[in-house]
């Protein structure tokens, strides 16, 4: 496995960002937003340039991280209208940015829906909106899935906190309902905690072929009080799992990267800061010796 990073986590600038990886040692880029900005509102003739700065430094870009289709209720959207259209085209410019970058994965978002998804004995009526939503966002996905085809692209849904997809158990049934392997599990196990799913060896291996990329971030997390606190890797709810995982990782011979999502912000510093304070421990846990840093 191989160690990245999302770039705006360290620097909107993308050359900045190009500098400090070189500087700390980390070949690998993960594309997200730049100049403030997320990726999939720039153009192709951005992507190039950004390819150029990777040249320059020595760093690989391996996936460009849309938003397409976050933020956007499953009941309040239909396949073709204004919405979804937008969405779309975001979502293809990402295509044609990664072609541009010489990527082959390009991440999706998955709609938002209420909390509960499916309920029982009321909670149908009640709750969970008539146990519509699913059967509705799988409708809305056919068309990412047929453009995946089509285009020959890995399409990764990560699981968020507010999205559809919360949970590695919730990707698993939509990849095994939607039946394409060109959709693919952007997994992020701290995200997932919201949801008590933990990071498990019985959770991974129940995802482990459908894995196309991993983030690492760690946090604090109290449902009940609607809080999420992110701390430093190895000192939050992440920290009982992540040996196991890196090593299970190894002997699955896992060939893919793992991304340190930065959104640690220390006391008194800025996100730059946690960056510097994670990396070492990332690299530690799932990549090799020899890192220099600060």
């Amino acid at each position: 496995m191989k160690i990245s990073v999302i770039n705006n986590g360290i620097s909107s600038d993308f050359e900045t960002c190009c500098k400090v990886l070189k500087e700390t040692g980390i070949k690998y880029i993960e594309i997200q937003n730049v100049n403030n900005t997320p990726v999939e509102c720039l153009s192709v003739e951005d992507a190039e340039q950004w390819k150029s700065l990777c040249d320059k430094y020595g760093i690989t870009p391996i996936i460009v991280t849309t938003h397409a289709f976050a933020g956007v209720p499953v009941g309040a959207v239909e396949v073709g209208d204004d919405t979804y259209r937008k969405h779309m085209d975001l979502l293809k410019n990402g295509i044609a940015q990664a072609r541009a970058l010489g990527v082959g994965m390009v991440r999706s978002m998955v709609f938002t829906k209420a909390i509960v998804t499916w309920g029982f004995h009321g909670a149908d009526k009640w709750n969970a909106g008539g146990n519509t939503a699913w059967g509705k966002f799988l409708k809305l996905f056919e068309p990412i899935v047929r453009l995946a085809e089509d285009e020959k692209i890995d399409i990764l849904v990560e699981n968020g906190f507010n999205a559809m997809i919360t949970s590695a158990f919730l990707t698993r049934k939509m990849v095994d309902e939607l039946g394409s392997k060109r959709i693919k599990l952007l997994w992020d196990p701290c995200n997932a905690l919201y949801y008590h799913e933990f990071p498990t060896i019985e959770v991974y291996e129940s995802v482990r072929d459908i894995i196309g990329h991993i983030h690492i971030k760690d946090a604090k997390i109290d449902p009940v009080k609607s809080e999420v606190d992110f701390r430093r890797i190895g000192t939050g709810m992440m920290a009982p799992y992540l040996t196991d995982l890196a090593d299970a990782l190894r002997r699955d011979k896992y060939a893919g990267y793992i991304s340190l999502e930065n959104v640690l912000r220390p006391e008194n510093g800025d996100f730059i800061d946690g960056y510097y304070q994670d990396i070492p421990e990332l690299v530690r846990i799932f990549g090799k010796a020899g890192l220099n840093h600060k």
